[in-house]
């Protein structure tokens, strides 16, 4: 038995897959496969239920796998004290929101190559609710997302503030008048998808002035979002910051509301269990990195 064979054995449970584990780990699944059957003739046992289509354990893969945990744990603990900063290998997974790409992500990937000139990055911008499952299934190390991931298996680190303002095209046929969640409901709206926290925001403002929204269209990026509004066809969620050249332009507006939408905190957030040394250092560094406003009151006072 060696650690590599743990290892895969580890992911391979905590991913519910071969094929997973295989990613996880950049490998081959017959290589996952391999090292499985490896342990298992090492062990003199079976580690998984043969008769399921997905790598559930059995009973003694069970308790296997809290002896794999800690081991894995203890070797990334070793690492994290005693190696330096500058020769931690490995993979860092980092998952982003889109506001956090249009801003200072280029920043933060070239700061953790200066701190981790051996360490690989691998990003995925994706929606909130995705990076989220991501995060929990072991997915990735890290998310940089809006909100806070609920649970007491996470370690949340505030990057700051972020305020959103509606907004159309000047050719939309709005007056000059304040707008309510009221008055907003019967116009249409687009957001992104459901399984992001803009759409889930959007509903809990309408539902603050015990509204509901008629016509909402989803698409998956706020350059989408802004480009169908800057054509006249509904009212967007966009941050101010990331299009002032379009509202300077007259190519989009902003509309005054009330209430006025309330600033957005973003956090990055590493799994407690999570298995890459460098997780917690990385999201401080994020912090440290990032140009938010420090809290809701100052986003709302640069508005």
């Amino acid at each position: 038995m060696n650690f590599k064979q743990l290892e895969t054995f580890y992911w391979a449970v905590k991913l519910g897959s071969f094929s997973s584990a295989a990613q996880r780990l950049n490998a081959t699944q017959s290589t996952v496969s391999m090292r499985i059957i490896e342990l298992e003739r090492d062990l003199g046992v079976e580690l998984f239920d043969r008769s399921q289509r997905s790598a559930r354990p059995t009973a003694k893969g069970r308790d296997l796998m809290q002896y794999a945990e800690e081991a894995l744990r203890l070797s990334q603990e070793m690492q994290q004290r005693i190696a330096s900063e500058e020769a931690t290998p490995g993979v860092l997974r980092l998952g982003v929101a889109e506001m956090v790409t249009l801003t200072w992500l280029p920043e933060l990937v070239r700061r953790i190559h200066e701190r981790y000139p051996k360490m690989t990055l691998e990003l995925d911008e994706a929606l909130t609710h995705d990076l989220i499952a991501n995060l929990n299934q072991g997915a990735l190390d890290i998310v940089l997302i809006p909100g806070r991931v609920p649970g007491y298996s996470v370690t949340p680190v505030s990057l700051g503030y972020v305020e959103f303002a509606w907004m159309a095209s000047p050719k939309f046929a709005i007056g000059a008048e304040v707008l309510t969640p009221k008055k907003m409901q019967e116009l249409p709206v687009i957001a992104l998808s459901r399984e992001s926290y803009h759409h889930t925001s959007i509903e809990d403002w309408f539902r603050s002035g015990d509204a509901y929204c008629r016509r909402m269209d989803t698409c998956k990026s706020f350059t989408v979002a802004a480009s169908l509004a800057a054509a006249g066809l509904g009212l967007t969620l966009l941050p101010p910051r990331c299009y002032a050249r379009e509202i300077e332009s007259g190519q989009l507006k902003l509309i005054s509301t009330n209430p006025p939408f309330p600033p957005v905190e973003f956090t990055a957030t590493s799994a407690i269990e999570s298995m890459q040394a460098a997780a917690p250092s990385v999201a401080k560094l994020a912090a440290e990195v990032s140009n938010f406003e420090r809290s809701s009151n100052a986003a709302r006072a640069r508005s």
